[in-house]
């Protein structure tokens, strides 16, 4: 897959995780920027819309789930990831209903990461693999 110019906004609380996040995926090819909650994700989109949101559930200020719920009020296009910690949050069956493209658990291989991204760029911005 052709990464170059592919715009990723992570989105989490966690510095350290975010961090190694973004290193990782720099290193991949991929172009991050980060916002530490849903707020903050919310005026960077609507400033400059990345090609997917990787988005933590559980954030202070404004928390996946109701920032979500705020951009499909003005992007109902956007890839979204759920990033959770926790595999039996109830509130991942509602944000499935707002249209997301899968769900990463922290602590999983970054293999599956990866595959989910490039699954959801594929699919969303319909790029073509190498």
């Amino acid at each position: 897959m052709d990464k170059e110019g592919i715009k990723i906004l992570l989105v989490d609380d966690e510095a350290d995780f975010a961090q190694s996040m973004t290193s990782w995926l720099e290193s991949k090819g991929y172009a991050v920027r980060v916002a530490s909650n849903g707020e903050i994700a919310i005026a960077m989109i609507k400033e400059d819309a990345p090609d997917i949101v990787f988005m933590d559930l559980n954030m202070p200020v404004m928390d996946g789930l109701e920032a979500l719920k705020r951009i499909r009020e003005f992007n109902k296009d956007l890839p979204v990831i759920i990033i959770s910690a926790y595999a039996e949050d109830l509130r991942l069956r509602e944000a499935n209903s707002y249209g997301i493209s899968g769900v990463f658990y922290k602590g999983k291989d970054l293999k599956e990461w990866l595959s989910l991204l490039e699954t959801a760029l594929r699919t969303h911005k319909k790029l073509k693999k190498e």
